[in-house]
C-alpha cells in the first residue's frame, strides 16, 4: 500500500487559521495579509541563501504563507461592503437582494434563506451595496435561488465570524423578478417532486424531499430532532453523503456499461454538477460537493494516497474564495468527514477485520470514521452526542442511496407524471425505513449523552475518539503502513485501552446512579421539585402518585434527566406558562406521555405547532384563563392569570399562566411565570391574593422587574429561583434576592443548589438539594 502524502495538510491548516483570525478579528485582517507577505519574502530569501539545503521545507512554508495571505486578502476585500451594510443597521430598512440559497423553516416559524444584497434604503438614504445577508420572512412560495426580492423589516448586524453581515426580520416581502433559466427549471422540478412526495403516507413522505433534493420543509420538528439524536441528520439536507451517493452511482453505472476510467470520471462529475444545480448551488452545497467528490473519486480510482493532498487543496481553494466558511460548523464537518473517509476508514476496516468478516468491517468503518472525526467538532456547539449514530447509520446505509437516486430520478422525470409517480412511490419505501430507523433508535435508552458545548467538551470527545480509534486499529496499524508496527504503537495502544476502560467504568457508574439507583436515592417525601434545567423553568408537583409539570426548560435533555432521576414516566398535567424557548424548549422530553395541557396565549405558528404535536400524541389541550380549576391526585389547582383576551397584557411574559396549587400533600404554592412588576400588581388586585404561602416560584428567574407588594402580600416561607449558572442576564438579581429575604422567605436557587426538592413535614417544609442546605426555619 502506498504511503499517504500528508505534506499539503499544513497549507489547508494555514489557510484555515488565517480565515478564523480574519473573520473573528476583522480589524487585524490587513495586518495578517501584510505579515504573511513579509514572512514569505524573508523565508524565500533564507531558502535562496541556503541554496539546496532545506529547500522543500522552506518552499512548503512559503506556500502555506501564500495561502494564508490569500485568505486574508480576500477577507480585506470583502470588509468594506460588509461594513457598509452593518452601518445601515436600523429598525426599518427596505432591501433589494438576490436569493443565494435554498430556504428552510426556522424554529420561529419564519422562512430563512441567504441572499446577496443590491441596495439598502433606510432613514439615512439609499446605498448600493453587495454583501451577504440572511433574511427571515413569513412562509411563502417563489423565493428560490436566483430570484430578486425586495423586503422591508428590521435589520440587525451579526456577530463577528458569522457569514452573513446582517440579518433582516422582514415584515413585508415581494418578488421583484423570479428565478430564470436553469434555476427556474430546477425550482419547478423540485416543487413538483415535493408536492408528489408529500402526497405519500407517513412515515417517509416528509423525509423523501430531504433525502433526494435537500428540501427539509416537510420534515416535522419531531422527526428532525429524532434524526439528530440518531446521528442521521446529515441525510435530511444536502451534505457530503448525498453528493457521494450521486458520484458513486454515476461511476458504477458507467462501469456497468463498460465505460473506461476517463468516461466514468467525466460522467460522475457531470452528474454531480447537475445534482448541484437541481438542489440549488448555494455555498454549503458547493462545499459539500467538492469535498465529497474529491473523497469519493480518490477511493473509487484506487488512489487514496493522493486523497489527503487533494482534499487539502480543495479546502484551501474554498477558504480563499470565502474565508467566512472557516468559522462554520458545516465546513469543518465536511472536511472532517471527507478526511475520515480517506485516511481513517481504511485502517479502521483493517482493525475491525480481525474480529468480523471483511464486508461487515468495511460497512462499519465508514460511519465509525465519520463519528470519530466529527464528534469533537459537534461537541463545540451541540449539547448532545449521539450514542446510537453508528448503529443507526448502518441500518440506514442500504436505504439512503436507493431513496436518493430513485428520488432524483423521480424529480427529473417530472414531465412524465406517471413515471414520476412510480419512481416517487418506489423511493418512499427506503425513506420510510430511514424515518422508522431514526424514530426507533432515538427513543432507545441512552441514545445520546449530554455535554456542555465548548472547547472542554470538544477536547474530551477528541481524546475518547482517539482512544477508540487506536484500540480498533490495533497495534500494527499506521496510517501509511498497515503491516508495520509503529514505535509508539504499544504504549499508545495501552494508554488508549486504559482511557476507554476508565471512561466505560465512570459512564456505567453514572448510568446506574442516574438510572435505577436515582429514584431509589431520591427522598420519598417530596411533593415539589425544581429541576436544574439551566436558564429556564421546569417545576414538578406531585400528589398521591399524579404529577403536574410547570414548563419544560430550554432543552429536552436536562428535563429528561430530571424526570428519570425522580422516577417519573407520566405527566398528568402539563402547564406551558408561555412560549418563550426557556419555558417550552424541552417539550419533546414529555411528548407522548402527557394527559392534559394548560397553556398561555398562542399566537405564532410555531406555538400552535407545539400544541398540535402534543394533541396528536393524545393530550387534551386547553388555553388557561383566570378562574379555570381542576385537580390531580389529591391536590387542587386554579388559574389566577392571565385574564381572557386582555389588551393591556398581550401574549408573552406578562400573559404567563400563574397557577396556585394546594392540598393533597402539596404545600400551598404559587408559580408566577415571567410576570413583570406591572402584571404582578394587576394580579394581586384581580386575584385578591392572601398569604401566607408556603412556596413561591419567583417571577422571571429573579429579574429586577418585581413588585415588592405582591411578595409582602403572599409572605412565602420558601422562594425558588430557577436560573442558569453564570447566565447572561445576571439572574437572580441581588435586589430581588434581598426583597425575598426581607419578607422572610428562605431562598433556594437552582444555579447554586442544583435540583431542589420540597415536602411537608410536621414542623414545616422539608428541603433536599444537590448541595448541603439545611431546611428553612
Amino acid at each position: 500500500m502506498r504511503r499517504r502524502d500528508l505534506r499539503l495538510l499544513p497549507i489547508a491548516g494555514g489557510a484555515w487559521a488565517s480565515g478564523l483570525l480574519c473573520v473573528f478579528l476583522p480589524q487585524i485582517a490587513a495586518g495578517v495579509a501584510v505579515a504573511c507577505v513579509v514572512v514569505a519574502v524573508v523565508a524565500g530569501g533564507v531558502v535562496w541563501c541556503s541554496r539546496m539545503r532545506g529547500v522543500e521545507r522552506g518552499g512548503l512554508l512559503i506556500v502555506v504563507l501564500a495561502a494564508a495571505g490569500a485568505v486574508a486578502v480576500t477577507a480585506c476585500l470583502a470588509m468594506p461592503a460588509r461594513d457598509a451594510a452593518r452601518e445601515r443597521e436600523a429598525y426599518a430598512v427596505d432591501l433589494v437582494a438576490d436569493v443565494s440559497s435554498s430556504a428552510s423553516v426556522g424554529k420561529d416559524g419564519r422562512l430563512w434563506f441567504e441572499a446577496q444584497s443590491r441596495s439598502i434604503e433606510s432613514a439615512e438614504g439609499n446605498v448600493a451595496v453587495s454583501a451577504p445577508v440572511r433574511i427571515g420572512i413569513e412562509p411563502a412560495e417563489g423565493f428560490d435561488l436566483g430570484a430578486t426580492i425586495r423586503v422591508t423589516g428590521q435589520m440587525e448586524a451579526t456577530d463577528p465570524g458569522e457569514r452573513a453581515a446582517v440579518v433582516v426580520f422582514a415584515s413585508e416581502a415581494e418578488i421583484v423578478q423570479p428565478a430564470s433559466g436553469a434555476f427556474a427549471v430546477a425550482a419547478g422540478a423540485r416543487s413538483a417532486f415535493i408536492e408528489r412526495a408529500t402526497r405519500l403516507p407517513e412515515p417517509g413522505a416528509g423525509l423523501l424531499p430531504g433525502l433526494a433534493v435537500g428540501d427539509t420543509r416537510a420534515v416535522s420538528d419531531a422527526l428532525n430532532e429524532e434524526m439528530r439524536t440518531s446521528g442521521l441528520s446529515h441525510l435530511t439536507a444536502v451534505s457530503g453523503a448525498n453528493c457521494a451517493i450521486v458520484v458513486a452511482a454515476a461511476f458504477w453505472l458507467v462501469a456497468l456499461c463498460g465505460g473506461g476510467r476517463r468516461l466514468r470520471i467525466f460522467v460522475a462529475a457531470l452528474a454531480l454538477a447537475g445534482f448541484v444545480i437541481l438542489v440549488t448551488p448555494e455555498p454549503s452545497v458547493i462545499r459539500a460537493a467538492v469535498m465529497a467528490g474529491v473523497a469519493m473519486l480518490t477511493v473509487l480510482l484506487g488512489r487514496p494516497s493522493a486523497g489527503a493532498g487533494m482534499l487539502a487543496l480543495c479546502a484551501t481553494g474554498i477558504l480563499i474564495v470565502d474565508p467566512w466558511l472557516a468559522a462554520t460548523a458545516g465546513f469543518a464537518l465536511s472536511v472532517a468527514a471527507s478526511g475520515a473517509l480517506i485516511l481513517l476508514a481504511p485502517p479502521l476496516a483493517r482493525g475491525l477485520a480481525r474480529w468480523m468478516p471483511q464486508p461487515l468491517a468495511l460497512a462499519i468503518s465508514v460511519p465509525l470514521a465519520a463519528q470519530l472525526a466529527c464528534g469533537p467538532i459537534i461537541a463545540l456547539f451541540a449539547e448532545q452526542q449521539s450514542l446510537v449514530g453508528i448503529a443507526a447509520n448502518l441500518l440506514a446505509a442500504p436505504a439512503a442511496p436507493i431513496a436518493t437516486v430513485i428520488g432524483l430520478l423521480a424529480c427529473v422525470a417530472a414531465p412524465v407524471p406517471m413515471l414520476a409517480d412510480l419512481l416517487a412511490a418506489s423511493a418512499w419505501l427506503p425513506a420510510a425505513w430511514i424515518s422508522v430507523t431514526a424514530t426507533v433508535s432515538a427513543r432507545l435508552p441512552l441514545a445520546q449523552a449530554s455535554l456542555v458545548p465548548g472547547l472542554g467538551s470538544a477536547l474530551l470527545v477528541a481524546v475518547l475518539s482517539a482512544a477508540l480509534g487506536l484500540v480498533v486499529c490495533g497495534r500494527r496499524v499506521a496510517l501509511g503502513h498497515p503491516g508495520r508496527k509503529a514505535r509508539w504503537a504499544p504504549w499508545a495502544h495501552r494508554l488508549a485501552a486504559v482511557v476507554l476502560i476508565v471512561t466505560l467504568s465512570l459512564g456505567g457508574a453514572h448510568l446506574v446512579l442516574d438510572g435505577p439507583l436515582a429514584a431509589m436515592s431520591t427522598p420519598s417525601g417530596w411533593s415539589i421539585a425544581a429541576c436544574d434545567v439551566g436558564q429556564g423553568d421546569a417545576l414538578l408537583v406531585r400528589s398521591e402518585g399524579e404529577v403536574a409539570l410547570i414548563d419544560t426548560g430550554p432543552d429536552p435533555g436536562p428535563l429528561d434527566d430530571c424526570l428519570r432521576s425522580l422516577g417519573i414516566d407520566r405527566i398528568d398535567l402539563l402547564v406551558l406558562t408561555h412560549f418563550d424557548l426557556d419555558h417550552v424548549g424541552g417539550v419533546d422530553a414529555v411528548r407522548g406521555r402527557v394527559d392534559t395541557v394548560l397553556h398561555g396565549p398562542a399566537i405564532e405558528a410555531e406555538e400552535q405547532r407545539i400544541l398540535d404535536a402534543l394533541a396528536s400524541d393524545g393530550a387534551a389541550v386547553t388555553e388557561a384563563t383566570t378562574g379555570l380549576r381542576g385537580t390531580f391526585g389529591g391536590a387542587t389547582w386554579r388559574v389566577l392569570w392571565p385574564q381572557r383576551e386582555s389588551a393591556a397584557f398581550p401574549a408573552g411574559n406578562d400573559a404567563s399562566v400563574v397557577i396556585d396549587i394546594s392540598g393533597g400533600g402539596v404545600p400551598r404554592s404559587i408559580y408566577l411565570g415571567d410576570l413583570s412588576a406591572e402584571a404582578q400588581r394587576m394580579l394581586a388586585r384581580s386575584a385578591r391574593l392572601t398569604g401566607p404561602y408556603d412556596v413561591v416560584k419567583v417571577a422571571h428567574h429573579g429579574s429586577a422587574d418585581q413588585d415588592p407588594a405582591i411578595y409582602e402580600t403572599i409572605r412565602p416561607a420558601v422562594a425558588i429561583f430557577s436560573a442558569g449558572i453564570d447566565n447572561d442576564y445576571g439572574h437572580p438579581r441581588e435586589e430581588t434576592l434581598d426583597l425575598l429575604a426581607t419578607v422572610g422567605a428562605y431562598v433556594l436557587r437552582t444555579d447554586q443548589q442544583g435540583r431542589i426538592l420540597l415536602g411537608i413535614e410536621a414542623d414545616g417544609i422539608a428541603v433536599w438539594t444537590e448541595t448541603d442546605v439545611g431546611a428553612p426555619e
